[in-house]
């Protein structure tokens, strides 16, 4: 993924959706929204998608810290955690935190997005284990 971090994990859907929810949680995220693509596609356009679900990922903190220094970060948040079946693997990505900064101009949010790297880097790695 040329624009975030994604990794392939060999679990079922739902264990794979669990265990994201999980270690997010140990990193300081709260799920604050959740979006079932393949609900929604098959209700609203009669089409058929393997399970994909998007998760809205806040750390407060974070947020709070974001915010104060510009408030059109907004329009970038939560982060989003996608978890989608794909081929029998169930993927799971994000993007990179960095893209904040980029997106904004906003130079003085670089540290908080390496935080934020970091975070996310170490529930990678856990659902990698």
């Amino acid at each position: 993924m040329a624009f975030g971090t994604s990794i392939t994990v060999d679990q079922p859907f739902d264990e794979a959706l669990a265990a994201t929810r999980e270690v997010l949680a140990r990193q300081g995220f709260g799920v604050i929204t959740e979006i079932d693509m393949q609900a929604t596609m098959k209700n609203k356009l009669g089409e058929e998608y393997a399970p994909f679900v998007i998760l809205g990922a806040c750390s407060p903190n974070f947020a709070h810290q974001a915010l104060g220094v510009d408030p059109s970060v907004a329009t970038l948040l939560p982060c989003n955690v996608v978890v989608r079946e794909e081929g029998g693997a169930v993927e799971i990505s994000t993007l990179d935190p960095q893209l904040l900064v980029q997106a904004t101009g906003t130079d003085e949010l670089a540290p908080l997005a390496g935080q934020l790297t970091d975070l996310l880097a170490a529930a990678f790695a856990d659902l990698a284990t």
